[in-house]
């Protein structure tokens, strides 16, 4: 048996890694073309050249497929250097999960997902699991910890740190420009050592 990325067992042959790469890039592609709603299992078995058989033997819904795609690529783009001050540390991670939501086609996939959440609870249960957001932001919650005396429970100081970035692209389509960003952790800095 096979795993998929949520560590579900699945039947047949172990992935060929070639044709999960091309799905993952089909999903990534038609999202931009055609948008959440109108991809399909088909199409997106189509669009990456292999068996629906195959797409269905490892992700049971265009959802996983999308998610799959979002947390591999997010591994790697919100992954920021640490910094010699924290504020320079938040601001970092910051600036990458905006770069993430608002340009790239993984920030895309994730934003697509966020809205299908909102009334499909299957979609919801998935992107709660991956928690794709929060698990990025713990690295550098974890090294700015040590600098604050309030900071509160890791869930709390996620949501607070990704939460204003994630609402204004979602409400608006458009980033904090970088200097509200520094505001933003220098105001949680502020907020996390009185």
């Amino acid at each position: 048996m096979s795993r998929t990325t949520h560590g579900q067992a699945t039947a047949g042959r172990p992935r060929s890694e070639a044709a999960r790469i091309a799905v993952l890039h089909a999903v990534d592609d038609m999202l931009v073309e055609q948008g959440y709603a109108a991809m399909t299992m088909k199409g997106i078995a189509e669009r990456a050249g292999v068996g629906r058989q195959t797409v269905y033997r490892w992700w049971s819904t265009k959802a996983e497929i999308l998610l799959e795609a979002s947390i591999t690529d997010a591994a790697h783009e919100l992954a920021t250097t640490p910094q010699a001050r924290p504020v320079d540390d938040l601001t970092a991670f910051l600036e990458a999960l905006t770069a993430f939501l608002a340009a790239s086609p993984a920030g895309l996939a994730f934003r697509a997902l966020l809205g299908e959440a909102q009334h499909d609870t299957t979609v919801r249960d998935l992107v709660r699991a991956a928690d794709l957001v929060g698990t990025a932001a713990s690295a550098v919650l974890a090294r700015v910890r040590p600098h604050t005396t309030g900071m509160p429970p890791p869930p709390l100081a996620a949501a607070q740190l990704t939460g204003p970035v994630i609402a204004v692209i979602l409400e608006t389509g458009n980033p904090l420009p970088p200097d509200l960003l520094a505001d933003h952790a220098r105001i949680l800095l502020g907020a996390w050592t009185d």
